[in-house]
């Protein structure tokens, strides 16, 4: 008498058990460094966006008309869907402030460092989380 070869429904449900619990795992650290990806894409924008700003000053000697919407840059990334939206605030002859703040679109609003900014000083802030684990 042959035995039927296979998986019984208690080896099936342990095996499904399993790849749940994995998924449950990875899946959240997954979106993390996503999120993580998409935050180093802005700030290296704003990074670029500052150095702008300074090569603007030395021809014009204000930062008061230096604009992005002229420059087309008020997204991050530039091309595709914009994780980050970038703006110039606090701008006079002498000073501004380039915020760069997630987008909901795909889940950006729950990165741990909020809002991003930097000043012609070239000081950067984060609105949550902790310096070292945002910059």
């Amino acid at each position: 008498m042959r035995q039927a070869a296979g998986f019984t429904l208690i080896e099936l449900m342990i095996a499904v058990a399993v790849v749940a619990i994995l998924a449950a795992i990875a899946y959240p650290s997954y979106q993390e460094q996503v999120r993580k990806s998409r935050r180093a894409q802005a700030k290296a924008d704003l990074v670029e966006l500052a150095q702008i700003a300074e090569r603007y000053r030395t021809v014009n000697n204000t930062y008061a008309t230096f604009d992005l919407a002229t420059m087309a840059f008020n997204k991050s990334p530039r091309a595709g869907t914009a994780y980050y939206g970038l703006a110039l605030s606090n701008n006079t002859a002498t000073t501004f402030t380039m915020t760069a703040t997630p987008n909901a679109s795909g889940g950006q609003s729950k990165d741990k460092c909020g809002t991003l900014t930097i000043n012609q000083a070239g000081v950067k802030t984060n609105s949550a989380g902790t310096y070292a684990q945002c910059w």
